[in-house]
């Protein structure tokens, strides 16, 4: 994937870090399990501060990530500006066929002459048609490769970032990025860029046949190409700020509109149809206020530039007339005087153009630069230069030793205190605790979604750290509470676990979560689609078929963090019997609430705070009256009392 140049202060750790205020992200183990801000957690003022700051970047450098992306299709490249060239040479080689006209044509009386002025131009106007077919034909190809190809790095590279990320950037502004920010360079590499360029040669070789025909005139040409640019720079600059202000606000209204779309069934259950409507609504007329004011700013430039482009070429025909007609120059004969007149409006509109064209750079320069952000963030968890193998076959063995760790915008606050367990392999532990004792955090810290800041955490005795983050994911299967499914259908589901599995040994894995029942009565069975999240499920369904998920994957470590919240009393039981199957052999680890699963443990591990304040069987808790039991006594009621 192509690396672009930007600089360490354009990352968006850095930009996140100056926005994300530690009062903005949730309670710590609430903020690792959502593994984004929720709504509000980003306020839109810093957002439009952050706004004001890349406005402020008026340099094109943003721009040279986009070189090795066109590298890469130079064969495009190379024919759009060769086909380029040939309309520039042709629209310019029409002017000279209207000069023979007026010379030779009209002026000579002969049908030979007529005919042969108009054949030549006819065969100028064919070439003209062919070359623009074919710059537009490249050069659309090229952008669309262009931005298909940047789409896909960008979410790639996306997918590579780590938790830490997404605590600091909404994933409605990284949406944005994909869609409106990419439409952008899209129409700049695809089109915009191709106007520029030819408006730029027909300046310069516009140019520099004026000089030839006529040095005088073209000086006044000159001037009125500096009268014109000048004034559109000036007002391009405003243009680009105003642009990026549209942009952002249009990613604000995206990202409030992706959080509330994403629970809208609490949306719904809470009647707030209406309020996160005129909140979205007031996000919308922000954005187009900002859009208002920018195309505003682009009338005023269209504006500027028909008046100076007419004034300019009124001017100079006023004077080149005198000269043909009135002075009677001998070099400067009817055919010469149009011709004259025709390469002034040509370079004299160009000129004009490349001002406008100049707007659409610059707007382009600060989506690039907000796709680079992203491009040059690099995750804190990566696989080290050298990762230290992990024994072969995986022994399941996990160690904690003296962890603190404190989520990102809350050191103040660590969700684990100097905290240290053992797990051997093949043992079956139960974490329990109340809310915000760190429980999740040990299962996000055992799949490296972070690192802590002291401490050592081990799998089959190597250091994470020193490991590689995908082998060591690799030998852990995941149930969490609310298992995120996705659309597609349940065996598409199943298949995320292991894309190798044969259709057997995932329906297999389905009959053992008691998930093949219902799977089975869909309409299409397996094939069935279920929907954005698997919404067409119940809770019970869906929590079932990311066990079915889990237990595919065949990994030596389960992790389970209330696997079995979303079922009732009988699916429990069925479930439970199937995972006391899957967990023999394997290491397991489970975090939960219900008596059933904590039975099952060979040891629980009481947290609190933090840290390990007990452990032991269910027995040996209850005795020590502790705060196992205190629990127990509240959750299990007269089964633990």
């Amino acid at each position: 994937m192509a690396s672009p140049p930007v600089s360490a202060e354009a990352g968006l750790y850095t930009t996140g870090a100056r926005r994300c205020k530690g009062s903005d992200l949730m309670s710590t183990d609430a903020a690792g399990a959502e593994g984004r801000p929720g709504a509000g957690s980003l306020l839109a003022t810093e957002m439009e501060t952050a706004a004001e700051g890349r406005a402020r970047r008026r340099d094109l450098r943003p721009l040279a990530a986009l070189g090795p992306y066109v590298g890469a299709h130079i064969g495009d490249a190379i024919a759009s500006g060769l086909f380029l060239i040939l309309s520039t040479s042709a629209t310019l080689g029409l002017t000279q066929g209207l000069r023979m006209m007026a010379d030779e044509g009209i002026a000579g009386r002969t049908a030979a002459a007529v005919d042969r002025t108009f054949l030549i131009g006819g065969a100028i106007a064919i070439t003209l048609a062919v070359a623009t077919a074919g710059r537009f034909f490249f050069i659309t190809r090229l952008g669309e490769r262009v931005v298909a190809d940047l789409r896909r790095d960008l979410y790639r590279h996306v997918l590579t970032l780590d938790q830490a990320f997404f605590l600091k950037v909404r994933t409605g502004e990284v949406l944005a990025r994909l869609t409106t920010d990419l439409t952008i360079v899209e129409n700049m590499v695809g089109a915009s860029i191709s106007v520029a360029l030819r408006n730029a040669l027909t300046f310069v070789f516009g140019f520099i046949w004026l000089m030839w025909i006529s040095p005088r005139f073209t000086g006044l040409v000159l001037l009125i190409g500096v009268g014109v640019i000048l004034p559109l720079f000036a007002v391009g600059r405003t243009v680009r700020r105003l642009s990026a202000r549209a942009q952002e606000r249009f990613a604000e209204a995206v990202a409030y509109a992706g959080e509330t779309l994403d629970g809208l069934d609490t949306v719904q259950a809470f009647g707030r149809e209406r309020s996160a409507g005129d909140r979205f609504a007031s996000a919308v007329e922000s954005a187009y206020r900002a859009s208002v004011k920018r195309i505003a700013a682009r009338a005023l430039m269209t504006a500027l530039v028909m008046v100076l482009l007419t004034a300019g070429v009124g001017f100079v025909l006023w004077r080149a007339v005198l000269a043909s007609f009135i002075a009677h120059d001998p070099h400067f004969t009817a055919g010469v005087l149009i011709q004259f007149v025709v390469i002034a409006i040509l370079v004299g509109g160009s000129a004009g153009a490349l001002g406008e064209s100049w707007g659409d750079v610059q707007k382009t320069a600060g989506a690039m630069e907000r796709i680079s952000e992203i491009l040059s963030a690099r995750p804190a968890i990566a696989a080290p230069a050298r990762p230290t193998p992990l024994p072969t076959p995986p022994r399941g063995e996990v160690a904690f030793e003296d962890v603190t760790f404190a989520y990102p915008g809350r050191p103040d606050l660590p969700a684990l205190s100097g905290f240290s367990l053992a797990v051997r392999p093949g043992e079956r532990v139960a974490l329990v605790g109340p809310s915000g004792a760190g429980k999740s955090t040990v299962f996000r810290l055992l799949l490296r979604f972070y690192d802590p800041q002291s401490g050592l955490v081990r799998l089959d005795g190597v250091l994470l750290k020193d490991a590689d983050p995908a082998l060591v994911r690799a030998r852990m299967a995941l149930v969490a509470q609310d298992a995120p499914l996705f659309s597609g259908s349940a065996l598409d589901n199943l298949r995320f676990g292991d894309e190798v599995a044969s259709e057997e040994a995932l329906k297999a894995a389905a009959r053992a979560a008691e998930a093949s029942g219902f799977i089975e009565a869909l309409p299409e069975g397996y094939e069935t689609p279920l929907g954005e999240r698997a919404r067409t499920l119940s809770g019970g369904q869906r929590q079932r078929l990311a066990i079915a998920r889990a237990l595919v994957r065949g990994a030596p470590i389960l992790l389970l963090d209330e696997a079995t919240s979303a079922l009732d009393a009988e699916n429990e039981r069925l479930v439970q019997r199937a995972l006391a199957d899957a967990m023999q052999g394997r290491t397991t680890l489970v975090i939960a609430h219900r008596l059933a699963t904590v039975l099952a443990a060979d040891r629980i591990v009481v947290m609190d705070e933090g840290r390990v304040v007990d452990e032991g069987t269910h027995a040996e808790l209850l005795a020590r009256a502790g705060l196992y039991a205190r629990l127990a006594k509240l959750q299990f009621g007269l089964q633990a009392a």
